[in-house]
């Protein structure tokens, strides 16, 4: 196996409550339990020597490699074809359907030869809590139990299993039509063991798991162009959410980089209010009303939570529970990705001031209307309340959407969202008539209106810029006709995209600015930004650029993995970069769909 493999190099398995990475080599090797933000077990994606992993795939060398998921679920299926037969290895991990925290996750992994003859090996070589926490092995009766200070685990096969130190190794051959499987439980500390596994009712689990995801897609009103992608990027956004709180993490993993051997390397584990926000207008667009009203909730009670403190409504990430506790350190005993040191686990963004998060959150509230309807009073009193704070509290500098760590500016992006949210929120409590502070709300709207087109207007460059004073373009900026800032064919806005394609497009791939131009307190650089690729789609189409925004469309998918995922970047040679899937990616593939297929049937009328 290679000790890193690329990162688009893997699909997503999990349970909506955590989830795993699986190479097309087989191997698992980004694992982590009970929850997404929890200690990993398999990290070998971060230290190929002390992270662990849990490999199931042919002997054979002389293999080649395919992946693909079963259609419209999140059941991985690994094909390799030898010269001596094809196998594959399907993946899948039992939904949560109880809404109920567990720390009991199971990983199923079955095997089966289509043609010829194909001998699997495994390799199942746990190393839990990032690799720090040394762990026992106890075999017999067919089950391997490992056990660590905080958890245990239980690896269970159809085919012997035999000790190699404190991991395990197994061997199967099969015949055509023969299948054999291995089932991974991780569990709290002194659980007890997982019945005994078999291979029907490995194989009725994985028709289960089947019907599961096949029936939540079957809800999905999404009619357009691009099913399959549209339905992926959903399906991935699901896999995403933490079903016990409805709470969307930004990505699967943690550490990996934005540029091999950079420091850019963050833990992307956690709920950001911008990102969940935006993925419940995403979600809305294609129908699935219930995981938007449960992000609702969710939000709800993070702004209850602030009731009668000073200082911000809100706090930018979150723990998935609601847990503002987020504090970063460095993993000094890994290595990183390809040697991409620091790994950091948790994240120092979470106390930053990103002014921008109450628009997002407003844009969501106010345009799905399912969720919004049946609000409740207090409900609305929490987001009054922010409102009022928002309406004394938008003028000042703040860190900004990219989480840089230059320091504070006067972001345009920022502004342009609190206008957002102080406009969505005019129109809500009109809507469903709430009281509200009117008077109060409309004059600070008004204001930061006014205060963008003078100060966040640059003459020379004919644009909006990333903060008042400079001439740095942002493609955070390309949100402004989807919110309704400037109408989508306006001059001032058709010549700020000119300019932005000017600046920051290549062959249609958009960075977020330049770094060396708007210096963001990091060493190095980073790829283009998947989201604002998207973005611009969404923003051509809008402005009546409709070909060039289809073709944009079209010619990203071609960075799209092999089954249908994006991480965070696309680097100079067409490499996938950052943590992945990211879901910020995802939401965005789903708005520029919607939006490019409304403009084209338009165009047909």
């Amino acid at each position: 196996m290679d000790r890193y493999p690329p990162i688009a190099d893997h699909g997503l398995v999990g349970d909506l409550q955590t989830a795993a990475l699986v190479s097309s080599q087989g191997v698992v090797d980004w694992f982590a339990a009970p929850r997404f933000d929890s200690p990993s077990v398999f990290a070998s994606l971060l230290d190929h020597d002390r992270g662990g992993y849990f490999l199931f795939a042919p002997e054979s060398r002389n293999t080649t490699c395919k992946q693909l998921y079963y259609p419209d679920t999140a059941v991985l299926v690994t094909r390799f074809m030898s010269p001596d037969g094809v196998g594959e290895v399907f993946d899948c991990m039992p939904p949560d359907r109880t809404g109920t925290p567990t720390d009991r996750h199971v990983l199923i992994r079955g095997v089966r030869a289509v043609r010829g003859t194909v001998r699997f090996a495994l390799e199942c070589r746990p190393r839990f809590d990032y690799g720090r926490a040394a762990h026992r092995l106890d075999l017999r009766d067919g089950t391997a139990t490992f056990r660590a200070p905080h958890a245990d685990a239980w690896l269970q096969s159809t085919f012997p299993l035999r000790q190699d130190g404190t991991d395990v190794r197994g061997e199967v051959t099969l015949r055509t039509d023969e299948v054999a499987a291995a089932v991974f439980t991780v569990g709290g500390p002194a659980g007890d063991p997982p019945p005994p596994v078999t291979a029907d009712r490995v194989l009725e689990r994985f028709w289960e798991v089947v019907d599961f995801w096949q029936d939540w897609v079957r809800s999905s009103r999404y009619r357009g162009r691009w099913p399959g992608v549209v339905h992926r990027s959903a399906i991935t956004l699901k896999l995403l959410t933490y079903a016990p709180t409805g709470a969307p993490v930004a990505a699967a993993t943690m550490g990996l980089p934005e540029q091999i051997g950079g420091e850019r390397n963050w833990d992307y584990r956690y709920t950001w209010v911008r990102d969940g926000s935006l993925s419940v207008r995403a979600l809305l667009d294609l129908g699935f009303a219930e995981e938007a009203a449960r992000f609702t909730r969710w939000l709800g009670d993070r702004l209850q939570a602030r009731e009668g403190v000073d200082g911000e409504p809100l706090q930018i990430m979150y723990r998935v529970d609601g847990d503002p506790e987020v504090p970063e350190e460095v993993l000094s005993h890994l290595e990183g990705y390809r040697g991409s040191y620091p790994v950091r686990l948790g994240n120092a963004a979470a106390d930053q001031l990103q002014l921008d998060i109450y628009g997002e959150a407003l844009y969501a509230l106010s345009e799905g209307r399912e969720v919004t309807a049946g609000g409740s009073y207090h409900g609305w009193k929490n987001v009054a309340r922010t409102l009022d704070w928002l309406a004394d509290s938008w003028d000042r500098p703040d860190e900004g959407i990219w989480e840089t760590r230059g320091g504070r500016r006067d972001f345009t992006f920022s502004r342009v969202m609190a206008w957002v949210a102080l406009d969505r929120g005019l129109r809500m409590a009109r809507e469903h008539s709430r009281p509200a502070d009117a008077p109060r709300w409309t004059a600070a709207r008004d204001a930061i209106l006014e205060q963008v087109m003078e100060r966040g207007w640059n003459a020379r460059e004919q644009a909006l810029v990333q903060h008042y004073g400079s001439d740095v373009l942002d493609a955070s900026l390309l949100l402004v006709p989807r919110v309704g800032f400037l109408a989508p064919r306006t001059l001032s806005w058709l010549s700020t995209l000119d300019a932005m394609e000017r600046t920051l497009v290549s062959d249609s791939l958009v960075y977020r600015y330049d770094p060396a131009a708007s210096p963001d307190g990091l060493r190095g650089s980073e790829g283009t930004f998947s989201l604002c690729t998207f973005l611009y789609v969404d923003a051509l189409a809008r402005a009546g650029r409709i070909r060039p925004a289809r073709y944009a469309f079209e010619k990203m998918q071609t960075y799209a993995n092999h089954v249908g995922l994006f991480a965070e970047e696309i680097g100079p040679s067409g490499e996938q970069l950052g943590n992945f899937p990211q879901a910020f990616t995802h939401l965005s593939l789903i708005m520029a769909a919607t939006t490019l297929d409304d403009a084209l049937d338009q165009q047909r009328v």
